[in-house]
């Protein structure tokens, strides 16, 4: 069974950075696919990005490409959101996720998840 614990949320001006993380716990991070999501009030949980467990196949949603780097490492079972150029719309509760090798861009695919931290960013 594997723990996640993210890290880093917070209150920012739009224009602004934050970086989050996610830290692992009770299994093999590194045999793990990571993803990003998010959920603002009032709407569904969305796919943000994910990374494969080698961390060479990245998938990144039309929002936050170019905005956005997601990074792992497997060394320190931790997982990295860096979040440049934050806009209002980018307020949400962002979980990570794991899921076995492979990344995927649904909710249902990913078994484990963090409680969130929320991200507010002020216009």
């Amino acid at each position: 069974q594997v723990q996640l614990v993210e890290s880093g949320g917070g209150l920012v001006q739009a224009g602004g950075s934050l970086r989050l993380s996610c830290a692992a716990s009770g299994g093999t991070f590194s045999r793990y696919a990571m993803g990003w999501f998010r959920q603002a009030p009032g709407k569904e949980r969305e796919f943000v990005v994910a990374m494969a467990w080698t961390g060479g196949i990245t998938s990144y949603a039309d929002s936050v490409k170019g905005r956005f780097t997601i990074s792992r490492d497997n060394t320190k079972n931790a997982g990295y959101l860096q979040m440049n150029s934050l806009k209002p719309d980018d307020t949400a509760i962002y979980y990570c996720a794991v899921r076995s090798l492979f990344p995927g861009t649904q909710v249902n695919e990913y078994p484990y998840w963090g409680q969130g931290t929320q991200v507010t960013v002020s216009s």
